[in-house]
């Protein structure tokens, strides 16, 4: 696996690449390859949520399952599209909770969340490759092991982060998180099957922002230009 990821997540991450889980990992990533499998996002993209957001400057954490399967969509980034790719469902009513918990918020004409990236917000998928069209198809080969050690890394070694877990699937990482030094925003997922179950209305970015300014830190700028 050509690894390139940013110098203080490597500094945190670099013998979970010396693994035997990383290990048969690559070998399978490399197999999907050798069968002709087109798989996403390019690699390239990988670790653009490490990449993005340095270790030291994670505030927000947004645990995402999957990367998206259709072509040109994913680029490493939970919930995030590239420009030019159709707004998704989910990210859709991200966006409609945005514009009623964020005073002044407008609605992006894009999908990519690299802004909130830039800003401190981790946008962090459990799998972070998946087969073209086939959804999960990259689960439980590795790299939910390699994405449950940032999340427990982040909760060892930082203080003061706000992890906000939409779904049960996000919840469950809740065991990974010292309640005791961080802040966990637990509601459903914003997909159009759950998203009127408790995540529209939900405020949990503003929520986020107010648990920031508590402790001293400046806020996310979530208005997507």
């Amino acid at each position: 696996m050509s690894v390139s990821i940013e110098e203080s997540w490597l500094k945190v991450l670099s013998d979970e690449f010396e693994k035997p889980y990383m290990k048969s990992l690559k070998a399978f990533l490399q197999e999907e390859k050798q069968k002709g499998y087109t798989i996403y996002p390019k690699s390239s993209d990988t670790f653009n949520a490490l990449n993005h957001t340095p270790f030291d400057k994670v505030k927000v954490v947004i645990l995402g399952q999957d990367p998206y399967h259709g072509t040109g969509q994913a680029h490493g980034l939970s919930f995030s599209v590239q420009k030019g790719i159709i707004v998704p469902p989910s990210l859709k009513n991200i966006y409609k909770e945005l514009s009623t918990d964020i005073p002044g918020f407008t609605l992006p004409d894009h999908g990519n969340l690299t802004q909130w990236a830039n800003e401190g917000v981790l946008l962090l998928n459990a799998t972070l490759t998946v087969r073209a069209q086939e959804a999960g198809s990259h689960q439980k080969r590795g790299w939910e092991t390699f994405t449950d050690k940032i999340i427990t890394e982040l909760s060892e070694k930082r203080t003061g982060l706000v992890f906000l877990l939409w779904g049960r699937y996000a919840q469950n990482k809740a065991v990974l998180i010292d309640k005791s030094k961080h802040t966990i925003i637990a509601s459903a997922h914003p997909s159009p099957f759950s998203a009127y179950n408790g995540f529209l209305g939900s405020r949990p970015f503003s929520k986020a922002n107010e648990i920031l300014i508590k402790q001293g830190q400046s806020p996310i700028n979530w208005q997507i230009s």
